[in-house]
């Protein structure tokens, strides 16, 4: 009887302690359903950081909520809690550093956990190093533009010189011998973007690079076998841009720099699109819709889209709508959108109903936000970006 009152009074204390503020979220990922613990960090996580957390048996151990706790665990758990817990393993986290969330990727979740718990890498400034010393080089693996092939390649990122370079295999043999060898590519600072795509890539730590390229959008495809070597290029990216905005926008706060640093896209994925005349055949293409740029590309490894469109807001008299023109001829899949600008309507079919549901999302969400007036002068950055670049707008029927 003792025992059954002692079980029922921690199931009860551990209950006052779930339910205090900062624990009902998961400490990793800010999921709300936190029903999990890890015992010996005392923070509750959800169910998808407690996998990340197994993975790391050393410095931590899980626990479900549901189950019977012991006095001595409750009590641990108790003293620390999430709130606590973030005081001590997040104190020094660079404002540029990426925060994941329950939406992002595994790569980005466990690298985050490993480096607050394991690697303490947010205690001691020096540990950042990696990715915070404004210089970085090293060898990822690159597709081939043409040939689709992954091949080693030499990166290497300067805040002082305001680009990402790469050099190919016979340019870095050469540079050892001239240090003044042209690199394969130079992507500056200012329109550069990194999103990890590892389903798209098809590797777990596959990064996609976006940047201007004579004023249209150029993507590379890289990976590293070590995530964590993955994941400090990718936030070193991140701090090269916010020490680029922060002189660019002297005024400007951490908070209002921080979301530009580098953005996911709204969304991707197939549908078929006819030409202008509306005439031609309806041709299956890969979608991308980042801000108000619809780019789509004969393949989704592409390094160039086949044409953009300029979604911009109903103020200007652009509009989606359900479904294609009566008259229309030539599509395989039947969920149509129609995109209503003021020079022509865009046609689109999506194979599924909640296909065509989304994408319709996605665009109204941009054709509801106003236009800032950057973006009326099409600048590649139309939150935060100084200079005269414009981005072209073409739509190709190819």
């Amino acid at each position: 009887m003792a025992g059954e009152t002692e079980a029922n009074d921690n199931k009860k204390l551990l209950q006052d302690v779930f339910t205090r503020p900062g624990n009902e979220t998961c400490a990793d990922c800010g999921s709300p359903e936190a029903e999990w613990a890890s015992l010996p960090l005392g923070v509750f996580v959800c169910q998808a950081c407690s996998l990340l957390h197994r993975s790391i048996p050393h410095i931590t151990r899980v626990k479900s909520v549901r189950d019977t706790w012991e006095p001595d665990e409750v009590e641990l758990i108790a003293v620390m809690g999430n709130n606590a817990a973030k005081a001590k393993y997040e104190q020094k986290v660079p404002p540029f550093y990426y925060r994941p969330t329950h939406f992002d990727c595994k790569l980005l979740r466990e690298q985050w956990i490993r480096a607050k718990y394991e690697r303490n890498e947010f205690e001691f400034i020096e540990k950042q190093e990696p990715y915070s010393a404004g210089y970085r080089e090293g060898f990822l693996w690159k597709r081939g533009r043409d040939n689709g092939q992954f091949l080693s390649r030499k990166f290497i990122l300067s805040e002082r010189e305001g680009a990402l370079k790469y050099f190919n295999k016979q340019e870095v043999l050469l540079r050892k011998r001239s240090p003044a060898r042209e690199p394969k590519a130079v992507m500056k600072i200012e329109t550069l973007n990194a999103t990890f795509q590892p389903a798209k890539i098809g590797n777990p730590c596959g990064l996609q690079i976006t940047y201007l390229k004579d004023n249209s959008t150029r993507n590379i495809f890289v990976y590293h076998s070590d995530a964590k070597e993955m994941v400090d290029w990718f936030n070193a990216i991140r701090a090269a841009r916010f020490h680029y905005l922060q002189v660019a926008y002297p005024g400007a706060s951490d908070e209002e720099l921080v979301p530009k640093l580098t953005r996911n896209f709204m969304k991707e994925g197939f549908m078929e699109k006819t030409g202008p005349k509306h005439t031609e055949g309806f041709k299956k293409r890969w979608f991308t819709m980042d801000d108000r740029r619809l780019m789509y590309f004969k393949d989704p490894l592409d390094a160039y889209a086949r044409g953009e469109v300029f979604i911009g807001s109903k103020e200007n008299s652009y509009t989606v709508l359900p479904g294609l023109p009566p008259s229309t001829q030539g599509y395989h899949w039947n969920h149509g959108i129609t995109i209503v600008t003021p020079e022509r309507k865009f046609l689109f079919a999506c194979e599924t109903e909640a296909e065509q549901r989304d994408w319709i999302a996605a665009f109204q969400r941009v054709i509801n936000r106003p236009m800032r007036p950057q973006e009326y002068a099409g600048h590649p950055d139309p939150d935060l970006s100084p200079g005269s670049h414009r981005i072209q707008i073409t739509s190709h029927s190819g």
